[in-house]
């Protein structure tokens, strides 16, 4: 059998440990114990773009929230034309040398697109700052609107936080959440705060996972 290697360690902002692990060619995030991300498994991270926009337009700007592996990043470049631009916040520094080092040839190295853009920050400060900005935002950020993993990622999932994504949006825009679990009540949420919404269960490597999407009304 073969040894499982722990390649980094680092610590997030509210104390939580954060481990980037590797085993028989698969990569795995974990935090505090939990596997948080496994490079085997994203097929549900790779269908947020499309479930959150029919087709691209000229000039489109993408909001990511969590660079994680690169996955959604990766999706939202293939998505976006020429003329676009795939912001990525991404709140622990760590997770950005991670995929500089190690993980950024399994989604086709998206930090090096001259697309992307990268802010080393809190997505929230993101959202709060970016009014009427962009015209799709993918949350993949923790384990979802029920069980965030980071305290400070229960605000995007608030009254208040779904109003400020919401004027992050231009007209038309959508916002996809993702989601380890079905929460269901994360539709009304979504729709007391302005916004068509819907919800998908995405299978990816015998694992079903939820994404959510609401359209700006």
């Amino acid at each position: 059998m073969k040894p499982t290697e722990i390649l980094a360690k680092a610590t997030m902002p509210d104390g939580n440990s954060l481990e980037l692990r590797r085993h028989d060619g698969d990569y795995v995030i974990r935090a505090d114990g939990y596997d948080l991300m496994i490079s085997r498994a994203h097929g549900s991270e790779e269908s947020m773009m499309a479930l959150a926009c029919a087709s691209p337009t000229a000039g489109m700007r993408v909001l990511v929230g969590g660079l994680g592996m690169g996955y959604t990043a990766r999706a939202a470049l293939d998505f976006v034309p020429e003329d676009g631009q795939v912001v990525v916040a991404e709140l622990v520094e760590a997770v950005v040398e991670w995929n500089r080092e190690y993980l950024g040839p399994l989604a086709g190295n998206p930090l090096d697109d001259a697309r992307t853009k990268l802010v080393v920050d809190d997505v929230r400060r993101v959202i709060l700052a970016g009014e009427g900005q962009f015209d799709v935002i993918l949350l993949d950020v923790d384990n979802g609107p029920h069980a965030p993993t980071q305290r400070n990622n229960s605000w995007l999932y608030t009254p208040g936080g779904l109003d400020a994504i919401r004027r992050a949006l231009r007209r038309g825009g959508a916002v996809a959440v993702w989601s380890v679990e079905e929460y269901p009540a994360f539709l009304h949420q979504l729709r007391a705060a302005g916004f068509n919404a819907s919800g998908e269960r995405v299978t990816s490597h015998h694992t079903r996972h939820s994404v959510y999407v609401g359209h700006r009304r």
